[in-house]
């Protein structure tokens, strides 16, 4: 693991976060957003494929004012934290030792909250792990039988301007179409926190291209590994699912409830792939209510 957490006060975000950096065993830090009482209990929390540490809405903030100590990271290429050096990838179990060192630094044993890719690579630290890892895993609309239709629409999604948006208005045009269930953005200005303006001025996402160069059936090359993972599962697991999802079905749901029995489930209505973002509210209860549950 890296040498340490170095911590500063965050500049335009929630009054009462701070802003802490991971370092990986490779050299590569890692951004987070922290809140609550840092000898609290922690919880972190880690985004999908191309989103940033801003993908979680109000959820870590409401966790940290119910008594936890709450860490949102950028994972390694994206947003404000590095990206992998030449000749790494970006793949899942290569993410998944970050957490093994973000665990290492933090000095004790957290909870996970991850999303999408997020949810895979903590499956993976847990699941791996010779010795418990984590106190507690919270998956977000992801499990080791996943739809390759839905993954394909978010590569698509990823790769469709290559150059960029000229304007935040078009971005938010594109957001529109691809998330579909949402109201398209009426005050865009949020926007820039996934964004970053390239050499020629263009609104480009803040995040590696070299993450696309992972192809949708190499995203669940994987997949044994995942299936073994949630099998060792023995700590308190919750399985949070976007009913109109098309990345996690509700046979993949049923599957890894199978997988790991003692597992609880929350079925999100009106909420895709993005459950955080689509439904916030919904979202922020099913994590606080499996924490209330699982650790009083």
């Amino acid at each position: 693991p890296g040498t340490g957490i170095a911590g500063r006060r965050c500049v335009g975000t929630e009054p009462e976060a701070s802003q802490v950096v991971f370092t990986c065993r490779d050299g590569v830090k890692l951004v987070a957003d922290a809140w609550g009482d840092p000898g609290a209990p922690a919880a972190v929390f880690l985004h999908g494929g191309g989103q940033t540490r801003g993908a979680w809405g109000s959820a870590a903030r409401d966790c940290a004012g119910a008594g936890w100590r709450t860490y949102a990271v950028d994972l390694r290429g994206h947003g404000e934290s590095d990206w992998a050096p030449e000749g790494a990838d970006y793949g899942s179990p290569s993410l998944a030792r970050d957490l093994v060192d973000i665990v290492g630094q933090l000095g004790h044993a957290p909870v996970a909250i991850g999303a999408s890719v997020g949810g895979l690579l903590s499956l993976l630290a847990e699941g791996e792990s010779p010795e418990p890892l984590l106190t507690g895993l919270v998956v977000v609309d992801i499990a080791p039988r996943m739809e390759l239709p839905g993954i394909r629409r978010i590569v698509e999604f990823m790769k469709a301007k290559p150059d960029g948006y000229e304007t935040l208005e078009e971005v938010a045009d594109a957001v529109a179409v691809y998330t579909r269930r949402r109201q398209r953005r009426r005050d865009v200005t949020g926007l820039k926190k996934n964004l970053r303006k390239n050499a020629e001025g263009r609104w480009i996402w803040h995040w590696d291209p070299r993450l696309l160069a992972r192809t949708p059936e190499q995203h669940v090359a994987d997949v044994e590994r995942f299936y073994a993972a949630a099998r060792n599962l023995t700590v308190p697991t919750r399985l949070v699912r976007g009913r109109m999802s098309d990345v996690l079905s509700e046979e993949g749901a049923r599957e890894f409830m199978e997988l790991v029995p003692h597992a609880s489930y929350v079925d999100v209505g009106h909420a895709g792939h993005m459950v955080a973002g689509d439904r916030n509210d919904a979202f922020t209860t099913a994590v606080m209510d499996f924490l209330r549950a699982a650790f009083g």
